[in-house]
């Protein structure tokens, strides 16, 4: 079982940055794949960016160029570096980590993200 704890959170202005991390409870941290996931209200889960255990990544167009998702493994850690914060990235944001040996996924509390002037 892994527990992921999500923060970074909150309320920002149009134009904004915020940095959303996510902490591992596994020594095994190197061998997952994570994620972000956001959703939004009355909508469906929708993948933002996602890397794998050789820091490759994927970014959707919808925030490709503002978004940046990275790993530390040292401290257990995924990051989403969000810039250029528009009112329809508001949304609950979700650290998703797939054991890349069994396909398990394990999903964080989400953190509220709220852009508005």
């Amino acid at each position: 079982q892994v527990q992921l704890v999500t923060s970074g959170g909150g309320l920002v202005q149009p134009g904004g940055s915020l940095r959303l991390s996510c902490v591992a409870s596994t020594s095994e941290f190197w061998v997952y794949e994570m994620a972000w996931y956001r959703q939004c209200p009355d909508k469906e889960r929708e993948l933002v960016a996602e890397i794998d255990s050789s820091s490759r990544t994927i970014v959707v167009d919808s925030v490709k160029g503002r978004f940046d998702i990275s790993r530390d493994n040292a401290k257990l850690t995924v990051y989403l570096q969000m810039n250029s914060l528009r009112p329809d990235d508001s949304a609950v944001y979700f650290c998703v980590a797939r054991d890349s040996r069994s396909g398990y996924h394990y999903w964080g509390q989400g953190t509220q993200v709220t852009v508005s002037a």
